[in-house]
């Protein structure tokens, strides 16, 4: 227990003040670890307030459009969470009476939740000992161990679950959760460490063997696609524009962009962008078109995937067409339906 013990004690004195660690609502806990997925506290935290001021229960969530909840997430990245957030307080409020389950498979089960998550919400909110095995938490058993299994392969992540699931202060099991996924976060991070005021730097492998920054091990590497995106902004000689929902199994599902014609290639010229099929589909040749502006080429970056995206605003007189695949906005509207940053970032410049 003296692994515990001594990281507890740390937690005591340095842990932040954060709105979900004051509360065993797992409602709240269950919102706050899905906002932190993929996300820095800092940038988390106003989406949390901004939830619970709108959604203060499940049911309010579960009531709620899946168009209103991803238009509140709007900016935070990685939809499919919001969508899963909704999918699921919709079937807590149907098949639990709105009340969040208590044992662990039974949070496990629940859409959008792994095991990492449902271990949070077990333990932060019924105490029970289930250890939170996340980025920080293999980065801390990683270096205090000196463990070289890469943390992205099966062996790995047994490996470290085994050794969480042994450290683990059964009958502390939310605060030693708190606290190594805290320690991780302040002390053990990922560049520079702070390994001299670090309550393990004696018994740190890592830190004696100057292996600090080889821990740990991936052994796989992200491999981004490139993708060239050209939006066409098209208007006749109102105000008004043309806006569509993603609906495929892409990014950005169920937010809202423009026309869009993505090419294998940058496209160099307005003559070359009007060649492509959807372009002919979209503006016939027995339209007039103007070409008022060409934005420069923006890049935005995912995960998986670098977007290099440009802008083509272009009027027309004829776009009755569209109105049967395209919901016909005011330029001023757009702003109310949930974008992509890409896209709320360009609306902007309007």
């Amino acid at each position: 227990m003296h692994f515990s013990d001594n990281l507890i004690s740390w937690y005591k004195q340095n842990k932040r003040d954060l709105p979900w660690r004051n509360t065993t609502n797992p409602y709240k806990i269950w919102l706050s670890e899905i906002i932190l997925q993929q996300t820095k506290v800092n940038q988390g935290l106003s989406y949390y307030y901004k939830f619970i001021e709108h959604f203060p229960t499940i049911n309010d969530l579960a009531n709620s459009s899946e168009q209103k909840v991803l238009k509140l997430w709007q900016g935070l990245g990685y939809y499919s969470r919001a969508r899963n957030l909704h999918a699921t307080a919709k079937v807590i409020a149907r098949e639990y009476k709105g009340i969040f389950p208590s044992d662990y498979n039974s949070i496990l089960s629940l859409k959008g939740i792994g095991d990492y998550t449902a271990a949070a919400i077990a333990s932060f909110s019924y105490n029970l000992p289930y250890p939170v095995v996340d980025g920080n938490v293999f980065r801390v058993l990683s270096r205090i161990y000196g463990i070289d299994t890469p943390i992205d392969t099966p062996e790995g992540k047994k490996t470290f679950y085994l050794l969480a699931n042994e450290l683990i202060n059964i009958k502390k099991a939310a605060i030693h959760n708190q606290a190594i996924m805290e320690f991780g976060a302040l002390i053990c991070t990922p560049k520079n460490p702070n390994c001299e005021n670090c309550v393990f730097n004696n018994s740190c492998i890592a830190f004696a063997n100057k292996q600090i920054n080889l821990l740990p091990i991936k052994s796989k590497k992200i491999k981004q696609t490139n993708r060239f995106f050209n939006y066409l902004i098209i208007k006749t000689n109102t105000s008004e524009t043309f806006i569509t929902e993603r609906k495929n199994k892409d990014i950005w599902k169920g937010l809202y962009d423009f026309p869009l014609i993505e090419t294998s290639k940058k496209v160099s010229s307005f003559n070359e962008l009007s060649k492509q099929t959807i372009f002919q589909q979209l503006l016939p040749e027995s339209a007039t078109l103007i070409l008022n502006k060409v934005s420069p080429e923006t890049k935005h970056i995912l995960s998986h995937q670098k977007i290099y995206a440009t802008f083509w605003h272009i009027t027309t007189n004829k776009t009755k067409h569209l109105e049967a695949d395209f919901t016909k906005v005011n330029s001023s509207s757009i702003n109310n339906y949930p974008l992509p940053k890409l896209i709320e970032n360009y609306v902007k410049t309007f």
